[in-house]
Order: structure tokens, then C-alpha cells, then sequence
């Protein structure tokens, strides 16, 4: 299926690893302009190297931290000079930091909101006027699957990713009118840093191996196994395409049927 990915123009925030990175590679790979950010300006300059080699496509990378709004402001600014415009955002961050609600003070629960909420309400709104003037924009949140149910030791992610969810749904329907269409994909145990940083704190604090904490997440999952980036990438940008394109507010799992919940 020809996506009519080709000559879109794309930023995707936090792409230089994990399922930024995957999303980053497929859109590439399917003819779309991207930019991608990361918080190093030298690893996400390599990163976008890589990918345009692999894919042949124009790629850049771009220096910002997307908890940080006056850097989210100018990296949408770079970006859309540097591509001409823009008609896809994928917005996305690294996870907040996992704990228990009375492991968590208020610093945490600030830098939380500012990384996993506000970094998709300020990319929007600097995005929005290049999204207006594509006439068929296309946002995509990257979330998790604790929009649908809460995860273990995760609490910032339990609170803000449904939040992430809720802001989505509020924009599909405001943004309808110009155009824009604005969905949610969320992973399950997809194999990502964030994955090994989890397995590796789970294994310490519960006294396992890291083998027996990969073993039992594994066995959880119906269809038996991890999924990869490349995987949860080629659903990313069939959300951002054309053969979407009647796809507005949803929220969809990446997750191997993990998420047992209706």
C-alpha cells in the first residue's frame, strides 16, 4: 500500500531512540521529509546520518529538550524553515520517572507534567499554524499503555499518559475543521532503552534476575514476545497518512494484546 507518505514533511520529537527513533525510520523510509530532536545535539545530527543512509531521504536532527518550552518553540521554528513547513507532528518524550505514589514530591510530579503533558500541548500549539496551512495536518502522541491501564510502580505515567489521551480526543474534535487530524498509539512491552531501564530496576528491587523479569513480562503477552520498534513505526505512520485519513481521536495500542481491557 502506497501510504502518500512521500515529500510530507515531518517532526518527531525525542527521535533519536526507541520508539521515536522507530517512527522516525519508517517515515523516512517511506519518502517523508523528518526532522527529528534529541536532548544532543551531536547523537541527534549522527542519528538523522544514519537514516537518511539507510533511507535515502532528507533527515535532520535537531538539538531540544521537550520538557523545556522555549526550546520546544524553537525547534519548531528550525524545523519548519529548515523542511519548508510542516504537516505531521509526532510528539513523544522519555517516560516519567517510575515510582510509587509516596515515593513521588512535588518536583517529580512537576517535572512529569512538563515532559509527558506539556511537551504535547506546547509542540502543538507552536506547530498548529504550519499544520493550518498544510490543509491535511496530521498530530500523533506517542503514549503508553497505561492510558488504558495502570502499570506497577508507574504512577506519573498512570496519571499523565491518560491525560496525554484526553487532550488528544479535545483536539480532534477542535482541529477537525482545519484539516487536522490528531490520534494516540500507545506501545505495550515494546523492546525500547525505556524497556531495559524498567526490566533492570524491577530486577533490582525485586530481588530477580533480569532473565526471570524478562520472562515473566513475556509471558504476559499473548503473542509471546516483545514487540520491536519497526513494528510499532509502520503503525505510527499508517496513522499519519493518507490512508487514514478518516481516522481522528482514536486511541490504539501497539501491545500484542497485553491490554486485556475492552
Amino acid at each position: 500500500m502506497d501510504l502518500g507518505l512521500h515529500g510530507r514533511k515531518a517532526l518527531v520529537l525525542a527521535g533519536t531512540s526507541g520508539l521515536g527513533l522507530g517512527t522516525a525510520r519508517v517515515l523516512a523510509a517511506e519518502g517523508a521529509k523528518v526532522a527529528l530532536c534529541g536532548r544532543d545535539a551531536a547523537r541527534a545530527e549522527e542519528i538523522a546520518r544514519d537514516v537518511a543512509d539507510a533511507t535515502g531521504a532528507t533527515v535532520l536532527g535537531l538539538q531540544a529538550d521537550v520538557s523545556d518550552g522555549a526550546q520546544l518553540e524553537r525547534l519548531v521554528a528550525e524545523a519548519t524553515v529548515a523542511l519548508d513547513g510542516l504537516d505531521i507532528l509526532v510528539t513523544n518524550a522519555g517516560g516519567p520517572a517510575p515510582g510509587t505514589f509516596e515515593a513521588l514530591d512535588d518536583a517529580a510530579w512537576a517535572a512529569a507534567v512538563d515532559l509527558t503533558l506539556m511537551s504535547v500541548v506546547r509542540s502543538v500549539r507552536a506547530a498548529l499554524p504550519h499544520l493550518k496551512r498544510s490543509g491535511s495536518g496530521a498530530v500523533l502522541a506517542l503514549a503508553s499503555s497505561s492510558v488504558k491501564a495502570p502499570i506497577a510502580n508507574l504512577t506519573l505515567s498512570n496519571v499523565l499518559r491518560p491525560a496525554v489521551q484526553a487532550l488528544v480526543k479535545t483536539l480532534s474534535i477542535e482541529l477537525a475543521a482545519d484539516g487536522i487530524r490528531v490520534n494516540t498509539l500507545s506501545p505495550g512491552r515494546v523492546l525500547t532503552p525505556r524497556i531495559v531501564q524498567l526490566d533492570e530496576a524491577r530486577a533490582r528491587r525485586d530481588g530477580m534476575s533480569l532473565e526471570a523479569v524478562r520472562a515473566a513480562s513475556v509471558a504476559a503477552i499473548p503473542l509471546g514476545r516483545l514487540g520491536d520498534t519497526a513494528e510499532f513505526g509502520k503503525v505510527a505512520a499508517f496513522l499519519v497518512s493518507d490512508a487514514a485519513s478518516y481516522m481522528t481521536g482514536s486511541s490504539i495500542l501497539v501491545d500484542g494484546g497485553l491490554v486485556h481491557c475492552l
